[in-house]
């Protein structure tokens, strides 16, 4: 093996906190905070719409909590250090309650006019940036180098699921996100398609090989 040591190379234990992010997780953070400002303006334009006051609380109280989060991911990210507060749990209001089943409606098309934006379409975009987000903090979480900011960044994407899960019931107790159900007959060949593995596991021995260089 090749044991040469690379002048370039630097451990992590060796420099600042605030220096200890690997290049491709420095540009993956900045997509996290400017897509968690992009979220916050997006809803201050979709709050000027609203007329629901039920849907507006949902999102006047998800704005505070994602301004919570993102100055909490700004802190460990410029200092590298455990920030000062922990990043808390979000507490939606909405009842688990689902509805299933399809009901008439009149087909969706693109807004005419100001005039046709509405809760449903409102709400969706909403869904749709929790949904984008959550994804994207997911994947980043995964390679982050700096210890504290990728702990930061696990713990948030809880709350990104609990804030998505919540508009989706808002849609679907409204009607504006339908949800179907396969027949009992199918449903249950579904659920019923995995066993769980219980026998042990006869794992391939390795072969046998040479030292790597």
């Amino acid at each position: 093996m090749n044991n040469i040591p690379n002048q370039n190379q630097t451990h992590s234990e060796q420099i600042p906190p605030q220096m200890n992010h690997g290049g491709h997780d420095l540009f993956d953070s900045h997509e996290i905070i400017a897509g968690m400002i992009n979220v916050l303006d997006q809803y201050m334009i979709f709050r000027s719409f609203m007329k629901d006051q039920t849907l507006i609380d949902i999102l006047d109280r998800q704005y505070s909590f994602i301004e919570s989060q993102y100055n909490l991911i700004v802190e460990a990210f410029s200092t590298g250090q455990k920030p000062s507060r922990s990043t808390g749990v979000y507490k939606m209001t909405q009842t688990h309650d689902v509805i299933y089943g399809i009901k008439p409606s009149q087909p969706k098309k693109p807004n005419q006019s100001l005039n046709d934006v509405k809760e449903a379409g409102l709400s969706a975009h909403m869904l749709g940036l929790l949904k984008s987000e959550a994804s994207l903090i997911g994947m980043a979480a995964c390679e982050v180098t700096n210890p504290v900011v990728r702990r930061v960044l696990a713990d948030t994407i809880p709350n990104y699921i609990e804030m998505a899960y919540e508009v989706f019931l808002y849609q679907n107790k409204h009607a504006y996100y339908q949800v179907p159900q396969l027949s009992a007959k199918d449903s249950q060949a579904m659920t019923q398609a995995y066993s769980q593995a219980t026998q042990p596991v006869q794992m391939p021995t390795p072969k046998s090989s040479q030292m790597i260089q």
